[in-house]
């Protein structure tokens, strides 16, 4: 070796490549940041899963939330740190499943729907299969409908609608404001179970607050609306978090029906101004 010069010696675990060959690859790592939140959405449906087994129906539905909030937060995160990547976004579906799909269907199931009998469990899976279809069709058509609107409603939301069903009635259980118990309430329960799984799949636009600019400045008056909306939802978590998804739950079919009566096309047949946003993945 020629004085003056260092030997460079190859990278543990990596075979240098042989003459002829190309040069072998590194593997590529992943973010930590965005698949913290994931991770910590999925640990929360797990975690609504295993107190539905303990009889606890209000943690499993207050826990069903908070994955939702970790769930709205991941893919942001990623979009505003540039660490948006192909495994974040696979990652970011098999956890929606787990707590927006299964979670639900299963603690549903045990809240009073296992009461039915055959109609209960196949409620559960009309649910489970909606989301599952969902999310298929959401990521085979990720950059092809317009990122204003979901193609049928979000399972974050349907699941929130569901879960947030439990939480109400068993907040007012405690409350004394209600005295129906869950048994009394199990075709409530199949409606709400089987509506949601339905609408999963639907062609029903629901919108889909992507098209918010965080970084944009905004009137003080949209300030004093975020307050208002903190406090009105700390007056009554259970009560106002469960009418406002039941009113987005609907909101879907009223814009169909709107857009069906303008003679308007569907906002995923608006291909043009679809395909000039990004892919949304992380």
């Amino acid at each position: 070796m020629e004085p003056g010069r260092r030997r460079f010696r190859p990278l543990r675990g990596v075979r240098p490549a042989a003459p002829g060959e190309p040069a072998p690859r590194r593997a590529r790592g992943i973010y930590l940041l965005p698949n913290a939140f994931t991770t910590a959405s999925l640990f929360c449906g797990f975690y609504a899963i295993v107190q539905a087994m303990n009889a606890r129906f209000d943690h499993a539905a207050m826990a069903t939330f908070v994955a939702m909030l970790l769930d709205s937060l991941d893919g942001r995160v990623a979009r505003l740190t540039n660490t948006q990547s192909a495994f974040g976004e696979q990652y970011d579906s098999l956890s929606d499943m787990v707590s927006f799909g299964a979670a639900p269907a299963l603690i549903m199931y045990e809240w009073t729907l296992r009461g039915l009998g055959k109609w209960g469990w196949l409620a559960a899976f009309v649910y489970c299969a909606g989301a599952a279809l969902r999310l298929a069709r959401f990521n085979a058509n990720i950059g092809v409908v317009d990122k204003r609107y979901f193609q049928g409603m979000p399972s974050p939301a349907a699941a929130a609608m569901v879960m947030g069903l439990i939480w109400i009635v068993t907040d007012l259980r405690e409350t004394r404001w209600i005295t129906a118990s869950p048994k009394d309430l199990a075709w409530v329960a199949w409606v709400f179970t089987v509506y949601a799984g339905v609408t999963m799949v639907s062609n029903a636009p629901f919108y889909s607050f992507k098209d918010i600019n965080l970084r944009r400045s905004v009137p003080f008056i949209f300030v004093i609306g975020v307050v208002l909306l903190f406090v009105l939802v700390s007056s009554d978590p259970p009560v106002v978090l469960f009418s406002l998804f039941v009113l987005y739950g609907l909101s879907g079919y009223v814009v169909w029906a709107w857009r069906l009566k303008s003679g308007r096309s569907a906002p995923w047949r608006e291909v043009p101004d679809a395909r000039e946003s990004p892919p949304e993945s992380k």
